[in-house]
């Protein structure tokens, strides 16, 4: 069963907020200002021998985007269980409607 297009854009919302919200957090900030100076210092005089600057640049690359992706999937996970609990108490009271009027159809037969 295909989502809704009002869910699907609903959650892409929701992903955009997310990822602009760590964007604009000190912590990634700082990472991102210390990975641009290893990157930087890593071409500055074109020397290949510069190995230790590309790995000290790479190291802080892969940590800021591993640090991205754990916020993003932590609040990815925040988000789907607020779903999920909200989605279920919708749907119990919803659902209790439609069972009591069954039980007294089904009494009623019996």
């Amino acid at each position: 069963m295909p989502f809704p297009l009002w869910f699907l854009d609903a959650i892409e919302q929701r992903l955009d907020q997310v990822s602009a919200r760590i964007e604009r957090n000190p912590d990634v900030r700082k990472l991102r200002a210390e990975e641009r100076a290893a990157f930087d210092a890593m071409f500055s005089g074109k020397d290949k021998t510069k190995l230790p600057e590309f790995m000290d640049w790479e190291d802080k690359h892969h940590f800021r985007r591993a640090l991205e992706n754990e916020r993003l999937y932590m609040q990815g996970m925040i988000d789907g269980v607020q779903l999920a609990i909200a989605l279920l108490n919708d749907s119990l009271f919803f659902s209790e409607k439609p069972e009591t009027t069954s039980n007294t159809s089904n009494t009623d037969a019996d």
